[in-house]
């Protein structure tokens, strides 16, 4: 008979003593004496209890309690369930989360909707002279919340004229932002200016350009796109094709170096910040589209992930769930068009009436100095950036600060012990989950390295599997009926989180062939569905998951998801290069994987470092650009004509066991040079810097 079955078993029989108006503590001291005492010890105890009942029948409980004492005795098991040790974390944290879902089943009762513009307008009229958001750097600027909304309603009011031709009121096409993180306010204004006006926003990475960024505000079906003049190369690459297409482009400035991109600067100058009435977004539902986060998914260029208002207003309570107040002061080195950055960091912040300070670029050697500075009390992180605070040299100061809690996600336990043990107890809220995830974990019982906790009565509201998966094919591996197999505790297995009415997933804007890609039916039963995270994750025996690994063709390097797709089809524009499987190498001492790439020459042509450094630097982001380049004769495929990449993952760039010709990025020299068995050390050592 199984843990939980005895117990259930147990349960029922203490309930039947009660009910029969028995005494309960026989059964107590006999659970204590099971659990602490150990099998015969305290069965020893219970035969002396028996023999001396003459002498002590005068406070024996009656016959049915001892039996239920000895019943109790048999029925558990000789320790308690590992997990039953949280069991005060796991209700408490249980209790949490049905009050929460209470008040946002409330909340979402109303309509029409309050959204997080609702918010800020509330926000605004009961504490104007509040500061809303802080800019740090070298123009570092500060806005309270009734400036920030004034200056919504002036971009709301500047483009409502100048959009009124392009879309009618009926059906709010989507609108996409491209700027840098200097003008953050300013695209901050922009973006709640359209949200003021029923627009979807799309928010894009400022250093995609060429075919992504084409690809990025086609896919978001955006009709209008405003950027930042200091982008203009970026734009001019792609505007034709735009223009083409009836998208209509505006610089975030006074004056327009282009011809056919129209600047915002005058109208938002002359327009009037009184407020923009709700019903110009009187079409706005719960489930209607609010955001599209980019992610990089499994299938190459970037895809937008659909956050509905709804799951907008879920993601950005995240702060008062983990316990932060108004009078917080939240820390956000998090670029914008990541889902933390701007919905958990800035609108959650609005919605809870906090100040968030926005850095425009983390510098781990600023990082102390610019909270205590602004008074910071809450920091929000990836696993990258605690493990560059833990880098940079100790300081005498490193304790003198007013943060009290981290909450992010990605950090290994050996940094979050050298973080803690550094600069203080800080409490660290780590948790689990994607954009365009339908739901995710926390760490509530902050046991270091673990990404999130679960328990039985967890998984009845949050379902979800680990199962076993084919490495080559990332595909779960089914039994005989086609269902699933579980992993065992311990294991690491493929996370499915199931789909139910209350968990949707939203899935990505446009094809519906990328949406169902991430389906998994009949997973435990028939009929059933379930949304594939691709991550391998393990659960041990007392209920917490850690993370294992990333599966399909996305690895994570510099807190970013890479898509091997997106990378293969750069550098598949170069003559030399014929074919090109890219993937994620673990390297000493770093989190995530490094972008390496095995490449099959042209025929007659030779390999050539300095043009593709060239390339690379122009086309890739940093964090997307490969690290090392292995030359092969051919690459392997499997029998759907797929590229291979475990064997290759699993050599990575090890010059004692690859024969291959293997090269490094050398971002002195601005080439691709040999590696060498001294550089291969000083990789591995962390003395050549990625």
């Amino acid at each position: 008979m199984g843990v939980w079955k005895k117990l259930t078993i147990l349960l029922l029989l203490l309930l039947l003593l009660v009910g029969l108006g028995q005494p309960l503590w026989p059964a107590a001291t006999a659970l204590a004496l099971r659990w602490f005492l150990g099998d015969p010890t305290c069965f020893l105890l219970l035969g002396l209890a028996l023999l001396g009942r003459p002498w002590i029948s005068s406070w024996m409980p009656h016959w049915l309690s001892l039996a239920g004492a000895a019943l109790t005795l048999f029925l558990l098991p000789l320790q308690p369930p590992p997990g039953l040790r949280w069991l005060h974390k796991d209700m408490a944290y249980a209790f949490k989360m049905l009050f929460f879902g209470l008040k946002f089943r409330q909340r979402f009762n109303r309509h029409p909707p309050e959204t997080f513009v609702d918010a800020l307008e509330q926000q605004a009229q009961a504490w104007p002279d509040r500061v809303a958001l802080v800019c740090t750097g070298s123009e570092g600027c500060s806005i309270t919340s009734g400036q920030l909304n004034a200056r919504a309603c002036q971009a709301a009011w500047a483009l409502k004229e100048k959009l009124k031709d392009i879309t009618d009121q009926e059906a709010r096409d989507a609108a996409a932002i491209l700027v840098l993180p200097s003008k953050t306010i300013a695209a901050l204004s922009m973006f709640l200016g359209l949200a003021k006006l029923g627009y979807p926003v799309a928010w894009m990475n400022p250093h995609i350009r060429g075919m992504p960024l084409l690809h990025s505000v086609r896919s978001s079906g955006a009709s209008v796109l405003i950027v930042d003049p200091d982008l203009q190369e970026n734009l001019e690459e792609v505007l034709p094709k735009l223009l083409a297409e009836n998208i209509h482009c505006f610089y975030l400035g006074h004056s327009s170096p282009t011809p056919g991109v129209e600047a915002l600067g005058a109208a938002l100058d002359a327009a009037p910040s009184d407020p923009v009435p709700a019903s110009l977004r009187a079409n706005i539902k719960w489930k209607s589209p609010a955001l599209f986060i980019y992610t990089s998914g499994t299938t190459g260029l970037p895809k937008p992930a659909i956050l509905s208002h709804e799951r907008v207003i879920h993601v950005s309570n995240m702060l008062p769930f983990c316990g932060c107040t108004a009078d917080d002061v939240v820390y956000d080195v998090l670029p914008l068009y990541h889902t933390m950055g701007l919905v958990l960091g800035v609108l959650g912040c609005l919605q809870l009436g906090a100040t968030c300070v926005l850095a425009p670029k983390f510098s781990a050697s600023r990082y102390w100095a610019e909270c205590r500075q602004h008074g910071v009390t809450v920091i929000m992180y990836v696993g990258e950036i605690m493990r560059y605070l833990c880098k940079v040299p100790e300081q005498p100061e490193d304790k003198i600060h007013t943060v009290r809690l981290a909450m992010g996600n990605g950090l290994r336990a050996n940094v979050w012990e050298n973080f803690q043990q550094r600069f203080g107890p800080i409490r660290i809220l780590e948790f689990y989950g994607s954009t365009e995830g339908n739901s995710g974990f926390m760490n509530y019982a902050e046991r270091c390295g673990a990404v999130g906790k679960t328990s039985s009565f967890l998984r009845m509201l949050i379902p979800f599997e680990l199962v076993q998966f084919d490495l080559d094919t990332a595909e779960p591996v089914r039994d005989k009926q086609g269902f699933c197999i579980p992993v065992e505790p311990g294991k690491p297995g493929l996370l499915l989180t199931k789909i139910r009415k209350n968990q949707p997933f939203l899935g990505y804007r446009g094809s519906q062939a990328e949406t169902k890609r991430k389906l998994i039916a009949n997973v435990r039963n028939v009929n059933d569905l379930y949304y594939n995270t691709g991550d391998v994750l393990a659960l041990d025996q007392e209920g917490f998951l850690y993370f294992r690994d990333r599966l399909g063709d996305t690895f994570r390097w510099k807190g970013e998801n890479v898509s091997t797709g997106e990378v293969e089809g750069v550098l598949s524009s170069l003559d030399f290069l014929e074919q090109i499987n890219v993937y994620g190498v673990p390297v000493p001492g770093c989190e995530g994987k490094v972008g390496m790439a095995a490449v099959k020459l042209a025929p007659g042509k030779t390999f050539d470092g300095q043009k593709l450094y060239q390339h690379v630097h122009s086309w890739l982001p940093a964090y997307a650009t490969p690290h090392f380049i292995r030359i092969k004769d051919s690459l392997e495929l499997t029998n759907t004509y797929k590229l291979v990449k475990s064997q290759l993952v699993r050599e990575g760039f090890d010059v004692g066991i690859i024969a291959d010709p293997l090269y490094i990025l050398d971002n002195k020299a601005q080439t691709f040079r040999s590696l060498t068995p001294d550089v291969y050390q000083a990789v591995c050592e962390g003395t050549w810097k990625l």
